[in-house]
């Protein structure tokens, strides 16, 4: 038994206490859990979990990128995780940031094309505090416009830092290549010209936030040393009087693919040349089988124990990196691989080699024993993230912020293990063809 296995072994044996309280031993999610709508429509998921004196608290706004559907208007998803750090009136930024260091918190946040999330870690005493202070800036943001521009500064800075990575061209070039309507055309941090304008909209910013950050469009988690029914009084008492007011996106409808895009990239200084081969996929649904079948796909096709993983980044060693993004996406995202080459000369063989290992899996039957590896890969895969109070909140974020409920946790996984070899091989030929595919290669000047 090698190592990993070894410490799946011992997490689920710390777990198996916790585990006992969920009903149905088919459940993945190890620990009892309440989850609660406010009237206002807040979601608050509160797990109790053995954690000394450690709290963890997420406030998932399901905001991302994806939201920012206004023309010339893209980037303020990620602008507001450094807007919301400005504070209120009661709690002014450096207050706040001063009361983080008495209270010796962690307090980060960070944006996706799906979500925007703020996350803190304390200790079990400072709960009532922290509350306090998290609803005040979700309900009283206040920023000069001064303070906006030099926010706004900011993130132009972040933009042009990206710039100076190979891989951020790579994401931006390919987005934007394969995607005309939809606005995962544009990255997380806005395209470039948008960023540029963007000390000239502080009205604009005012409606993005009283749009987006509503009790509806929020799932508060917290984990870790707390008792339930004093957390969600708290809760009440300090989120009751936040006021509706979510306003949907009109994100548009991306329209079919029916030809292979291409596009090269320069990128200002040197660099391997990035490959990236990515394809159309489907929209997160946890009782798609076929979407649960491309997940496992990728790690099968392109995965550490993939065979072309072995020939290529191993024995051959023509590849610096080899590995696959196969994750699903609120709306259909991209199934994508990407290849860092080590001989210019080879980028093409490279590429020819990716497509020789997807027609194998359109063409044969995966073997059963690997795809229950892989299986349980993805499965402990979960579990291992869960063994802290921040570790369980981190491992909900996205499955919260895309499917909106705790129950898609065990949907999810449950179709998982549904996935037969025949579904392998039928996403492997639907979802991964030439007419839905984007290739992108980035090289140094």
């Amino acid at each position: 038994m090698n190592k990993r296995w070894v410490a799946c072994a011992v997490i689920m044996l710390c777990l198996g206490i916790a585990a006992a309280t969920n009903a149905g031993a088919e459940k993945i999610f190890p620990y009892a859990y309440q989850q609660t709508v406010l009237e206002n429509g807040l979601k608050v998921i509160v797990i109790p979990m053995e954690s000394p004196g450690i709290v963890a608290y997420y406030s998932i706004v399901r905001t991302g990128s994806r939201d920012e559907y206004e023309p010339d208007h893209s980037g303020f998803a990620h602008f507001f995780e450094h807007m919301m750090f400005r504070g209120t009136k009661k709690y002014p930024g450096r207050v706040y940031d001063q009361l983080m260091t008495e209270m010796g918190a962690n307090a980060n946040a960070f944006t996706s094309s799906d979500v925007t999330c703020y996350h803190l870690e304390f200790v079990a005493d400072d709960l009532g505090k922290v509350m306090e202070l998290e609803s005040d800036r979700f309900q009283n943001l206040s920023y000069a416009e001064s303070d906006f521009k030099t926010e706004a500064g900011a993130v132009r800075g972040e933009y042009m830092k990206g710039l100076s990575s190979p891989r951020f061209i790579m994401h931006e070039t390919l987005m934007n290549t394969a995607y005309d309507k939809h606005t995962y055309k544009h990255t997380t941090i806005g395209f470039g010209r948008d960023v540029e304008a963007m000390p000239t909209m502080y009205e604009y910013s005012k409606s993005f936030f009283q749009r987006y950050y509503r009790p509806e469009n929020v799932v508060l988690v917290i984990v870790g040393d707390i008792k339930p029914d004093s957390t969600l009084a708290m809760v009440k008492k300090y989120y009751g009087g936040w006021q509706k007011g979510y306003v949907p996106p009109q994100v548009p409808v991306e329209p079919e693919q029916t030809a292979e895009r291409r596009a090269d990239a320069a990128f200002k200084g040197r660099t391997l040349p990035l490959l990236a081969v990515a394809y159309k996929a489907v929209a997160f649904n946890p009782d798609d089988r076929s979407m649960a079948a491309c997940m496992l796909l990728g790690d099968l096709a392109f995965g550490e124990t993939s065979d072309i993983y072995e020939r290529l980044v191993l024995s051959e060693q023509r590849v610096q990196y080899l590995g696959p993004d196969f994750e699903p996406s609120r709306d259909p995202g991209l199934a994508t691989i990407y290849a860092m080459v080590k001989d210019p000369a080879d980028v093409d063989a490279v590429e020819e080699e990716i497509y020789r290992t997807i027609a194998f899996y359109q063409n044969n039957r995966v073997d059963s024993a690997q795809l229950s590896d892989v299986k349980s890969h993805t499965r402990y895969g979960f579990l291992m993230g869960l063994d802290t109070p921040d570790g369980v909140a981190g491992s909900l974020v996205y499955l919260l912020a895309i499917g909106g409920d705790m129950g898609v946790v065990d949907q999810l996984y449950a179709t998982i293990d549904q996935v037969t070899a025949s579904d392998i091989m039928y996403a492997a030929k639907t979802l991964l063809t030439p007419e839905k595919r984007t290739v992108v290669l980035v090289k140094g000047q």
